[in-house]
């Protein structure tokens, strides 16, 4: 399966590196060709005998030691890796990558390389949710590192917690994911809605909702990764855009976003509209900041566009995805969105679960189409769910 294809592997240390001997073995059953870099903490647990014996060639655990070959190395793998990956990955090796250090062989070809990077983190549950490991993991996150997640469990030091080296072979199955991936969208031209609206009142004041545009740019992310062409139309977000983006679109309010969707509609054969467009806006503006008084102060609301339902009546033979976020009646009123909309489908969600909707990394939805169909799926990360959306839109392409 992964005939041809080079992966390096950068392993730290921790408890979990005998995990990476199993992952080495299965990569080569696979026919990989893969190349091991050890950190000197990693050789305190494992051998690099151990990992040479696997992997069929030298093991680097040195940045100074005499080269085997007259490659500058960590040049050399760096060029050579399809893949890169580190399982474990410490706290201490996701900081140091996080922050450009690069002080060993393994971070200093990481540098190197521009080889997609998978990384495996394993370390005490405390370490895992202490707020700068986080800081770093989202840091990554935004620069296109992928992660394989940890898992929960009893940990070597006796806690119950999440932190746990995913199994070898679930990583085995990212690796195989990432190096297999066909770019089934290429060629397609998408447009993807993402992150909240904002309505001025005054120059200070504003009404705007809790979106952080986090399902909008990871369905944009894994879009790009599969092929596509994406035009991000994205209200204001702390997230840092996809590379590779066809066209990124900064709006503020619902009219920009409208006029945005509308300006790029006519290129584009699909259209994901997930951001969380305001549904009102102050009846008029004021141009100078509105005083405080002793009196209440009464804001007048005017009705924005509905985009999905301008789009609906213009798409022709286009594929427009729609989005619900619902606190009560979730089915009922997703089905009559499909319907008003003329939506393909509708993406669906109840904010009252906990793990679904907004400034959270995972969403639990329900997928509705045109005949009523529901399809539920667990709660899953944004990014399992934006290919989830994906692959539904791959299947009405190819009808």
């Amino acid at each position: 399966m992964l005939n041809g294809k080079t992966v390096v592997i950068g392993v730290s240390g921790g408890i979990a590196v005998y995990k990476a001997c199993d992952v080495v073995s299965r990569l080569k059953k696979l026919r990989a060709n893969v190349h091991v870099i050890m950190t000197k903490s990693a050789t305190e647990f494992v051998a690099p005998l151990t990992f040479q014996s696997l992997s069929q060639n030298y093991v680097i655990d040195d940045m100074f030691e005499e080269p085997k070959t007259w490659d500058v190395e960590h040049i050399s793998l760096a060029k050579k890796a399809d893949l890169f990956l580190v399982a474990p990955a410490t706290a201490n090796i996701i900081g140091k990558i996080a922050n450009g250090i690069a002080d060993d062989m393994l971070t200093t070809t990481i540098m190197a390389t521009k080889a997609k990077v998978l990384i495996a983190p394993a370390m005490n549950t405390n370490m895992y949710e202490n707020a700068i490991v986080q800081k770093n993991i989202n840091t990554l996150k935004e620069l296109d590192f992928n992660f394989v997640e940890p898992e929960s469990g009893r940990l070597a030091c006796g806690d119950m917690g999440k932190g746990k080296l995913a199994s070898p072979e679930k990583i085995v199955d990212e690796v195989v994911d990432l190096l297999t991936k066909k770019q089934d969208l290429k060629g397609k031209h998408i447009i993807i809605t993402a992150g909240p609206t904002v309505e001025s009142i005054d120059p200070v004041r504003y009404i705007t909702n809790r979106s952080t545009g986090k399902m909008g740019y990871a369905i944009a992310n894994k879009a790009i990764q599969r092929g596509a062409e994406v035009t991000l139309i994205s209200g204001p977000t702390n997230l840092m855009p996809p590379k590779k983006l066809k066209k990124l679109v900064k709006i503020e309010s619902a009219q920009d976003m409208y006029e945005a969707v509308i300006d790029n509609l006519d290129e584009n054969q699909v259209i994901i509209k997930s951001a969380a467009v305001a549904d009102y806006k102050p009846k008029s503006y004021c141009d100078k900041k509105i005083k405080k008084s002793n009196d209440d102060l009464i804001i007048n609301l005017d009705r924005n566009k509905d985009i999905a339902y301008e789009i609906g009546k213009v798409k022709g033979d286009k594929i427009l995805v729609g989005f619900a976020a619902e606190t009560n009646d979730l089915i009922e009123n997703a089905k009559g969105k499909v319907k008003k909309k003329n939506l393909d489908f509708i993406v669906a969600n109840d904010l009252t679960q906990e793990g679904s909707g907004f400034g959270v990394d995972t969403n639990i939805v329900k997928i509705i189409d045109r005949e009523g169909d529901i399809i539920e799926y667990p709660k899953m990360k944004k990014e399992e769910v934006a290919n989830v959306i994906l692959d539904k839109v791959k299947a009405l392409l190819e009808k």
